[in-house]
């Protein structure tokens, strides 16, 4: 199973110390993560430091124990999969194309997002925090 981590999952996880970042920490796999979605984490750095209050050394070392948890997937993958991925949230969210487009290039995957209307689409399925929980068995 392959699950897509959502950007706000992750930028939750930067933020603050939640069960979001424990999940994240503890999970024995890894989770995926579309590239360009990444390159728009690294430009809002700044502003997800100053949220998380931490120092920049705490946030960077953070970050990168994050960053082992995640396999950044090449734009170049999602590509083929973005026409029928827009399709199916084209009048939900087209902001979710690329976590859409993850799932439909990495078969048996799921996303984790806590956005109620991605979940209206049947095509992917999406399991939200407490789903996620109930599905990885970790304790909050």
């Amino acid at each position: 199973m392959n699950i897509i981590i959502d950007s706000n999952e992750l930028f939750s996880a930067l933020i603050k110390d939640s069960i979001t970042r424990k999940i994240i920490l503890e999970y024995a796999s890894f989770f995926l993560f579309p590239s360009f979605i990444f390159e728009e984490m690294q430009k809002h750095k700044t502003e997800l430091l100053k949220k998380s209050r931490m120092s920049g050394e705490d946030f960077s070392k953070l970050l990168q124990l994050i960053l082992k948890k995640v396999v950044i997937v090449p734009n170049e993958v999602l590509i083929p999969y973005r026409k029928e991925a827009f399709e199916i949230v084209k009048n939900i969210d087209p902001d979710d194309v690329l976590f859409v487009a993850c799932a439909l290039a990495y078969h048996n995957s799921i996303i984790w997002s806590n956005d109620r209307k991605l979940k209206k689409q049947s095509r992917v399925k999406v399991l939200n925090t407490k789903e996620i929980i109930k599905l990885l068995q970790i304790s909050g």
